[in-house]
């Protein structure tokens, strides 16, 4: 039948032409990745892209990100910006088959968002990071064109004078061969620029603490199945932020810089400098902002480091109570990231450092290596700037960092919170004496007390375990006389000024969640 033949044969087209489009975006991608590599790893179009849509995505929505993807939503987006370009491109190629100069120019329009993205990144270097983008998009165009001119003709008989199928798949063949190999001469090429950051860690010896870590109580980790570590494993440890590649930096190059407000004697350190000065090892627990109540957002970890405050005193810093001009600090990221502290927090004392070492390594990568901040009691988004190469003094009336202008709080100190760790949720436990136990925390102010109840019987005191310090959490455990039926376990923990963990349920957003832990178990 005629109309089936013609319809069949549209769809023949409309599939050659996909594949073109295909191919297009393959190669643009696996050319730009090349150029990348040669010049910024950085700078590839997806990965610049993907922090412009972080950059530019509302809060609520990357909140909503990492609790449905948690530590992979990353990938997700990457996985989705693929997906979409995916799709786009069989648009374009199909479009190829009538308008190849048309598909082409789509092409290159996607280049050109590439290259404004590149430009938008905070940690830009310039006109130079457009050139992946621009070069892939040239690359892709080029490639569309020609296959799409060709694909038109591929149901025509070989002695037509187009090419025939199989020249068709051959080109589209040598194509993808092509781009695959850009591509891996790309990934070659960006690994070997972070091969100096990887040696140089290999071969940094951690000097021992001025001031070590006070000894950990024996009694710190209880013996009871399915609860957390005391210490949480560099593996283990959660890693909650913006960057899509994660930043590789050379330790003999890395550079610190303090200046702005206030700072009366400006100061740039040397990796082996800060290494030369006293250190001090802390067992310290961070917690993320984005941290559901319950959720897995927090870890223990003993850090190395220079206290902050001496830094900053020796730079002529002074806290505002004490007559300083600034009262934020704001840490910046070799990626651009800005994080911005109350000045007053980092110099009252704590144990705010310029961590260099955790549980007793050189930090990781994914930690921020070389050199990282932490401050206790404060939440990761406002103290915990990885990568750090820049901290500059001023007011927050002056400045607002990444997530302020994202209406996240200016300050957020960690609220009380706790957390059951066994039984899990809809567990289904023998009648009998059940042990519930968890951890608690409450950064800088300690956990004095921790609560149980039983649907809605009393609160009953739960046995905690020995203390490490104020800026660790604590674990605890209860003896439950568990009876048949279904039931809903609570927690709650009173911190070291008196102040019980709320009840009153908030998101994360502005400056993290509140209320109180809670799991449903059916006793059998």
């Amino acid at each position: 039948m005629p109309g089936v033949s013609t319809f069949r044969s549209t769809l023949v087209r409309a599939a050659w032409g996909a594949l073109a489009g295909l191919l297009a975006a393959y190669t643009a991608l696996a050319v730009a990745e090349l150029v990348a590599g040669l010049m910024r790893p950085a700078a590839g179009p997806v990965t610049v892209v993907g922090g412009a849509v972080i950059d530019r995505t509302p809060a609520p929505v990357k909140d909503f990100a990492i609790r449905t993807f948690g530590e992979n939503d990353k990938t997700a987006l990457q996985l989705g910006i693929l997906a979409l370009l995916g799709l786009i491109a069989c648009a374009l190629g199909i479009l190829a088959l009538s308008r190849p100069r048309a598909g082409a120019a789509g092409v290159l329009l996607f280049g050109v968002v590439g290259a404004v993205a590149a430009l938008s990144r905070p940690d830009s270097t310039g006109i130079g990071d457009v050139l992946p983008s621009v070069v892939g998009a040239l690359a892709g165009a080029l490639v569309l064109y020609l296959l799409a001119a060709k694909a038109v003709q591929v149901p025509a008989p070989a002695d037509a004078g187009g090419w025939n199928r199989r020249g068709f798949l051959t080109a589209a063949g040598v194509t993808a061969v092509a781009a695959t190999s850009a591509g891996a001469l790309g990934r070659y090429f960006g690994g070997r620029q972070g091969r100096g950051a990887v040696a140089s860690r290999e071969s940094l010896t951690l000097p021992e603490p001025a001031s070590p870590a006070p000894a950990v109580p024996a009694g710190v980790q209880l013996k009871v199945p399915g609860i957390t570590a005391f210490t949480t494993p560099n593996s283990d440890f959660y890693r909650v932020d913006t960057v899509l590649t994660v930043p590789k930096v050379d330790a003999g190059t890395w550079r610190l810089r303090i200046h702005g407000k206030g700072v009366t004697r400006p100061r740039t350190y040397t990796l082996d400098q800060l290494l030369a000065r006293p250190l001090i090892e802390r067992d310290i627990t961070l917690t993320c902002v984005s941290n559901e109540v319950g959720g897995p957002y927090i870890g223990n970890a003993r850090w190395l480091g220079v206290p902050l405050a001496d830094l900053l005193e020796e730079a002529g810093v002074r806290p505002p109570s004490k007559g300083g001009r600034a009262d934020q600090l704001v840490a910046r990221s070799v990626d651009g990231m800005t994080l911005g502290s109350p000045v007053e927090d980092v110099m009252d004392g704590r144990d705010a450092m310029l961590a260099v070492g955790m549980n007793g390594d050189p930090l990781p990568f994914d930690h921020g290596f070389p050199v990282r901040m932490l401050v206790p009691g404060l939440y990761g988004y406002v103290s915990a700037c990885k990568w750090i190469e820049d901290i500059e003094l001023t007011t927050f009336d002056a400045y607002d960092p990444y997530w302020v202008k994202r209406k996240w709080a200016r300050r957020a100190p960690i609220k009380t919170q706790s957390r059951i760790d066994t039984p899990k949720p809809f567990a289904r436990p023998t009648a009998g004496t059940v042990t519930v136990a968890g951890v608690a925390w409450a950064q800088h102010r300690g956990v004095t007390r921790v609560q149980i109840r039983v649907d809605d019987g009393p609160w009953q005191d739960a046995d905690l375990a020995a203390q490490a310090g104020v800026d660790t959490w604590r674990q605890w455990s209860y003896r439950w006389n568990a009876t048949p039926g279904g039931h809903n376990i609570t927690v709650r923990a009173t911190d070291g000024t008196g102040q019980t963990q709320t009840e009153q349920r908030t998101r994360t957003i502005p400056d993290g969640a509140s209320g109180r832990h809670s799991v449903f178990v059916t006793v059998t």
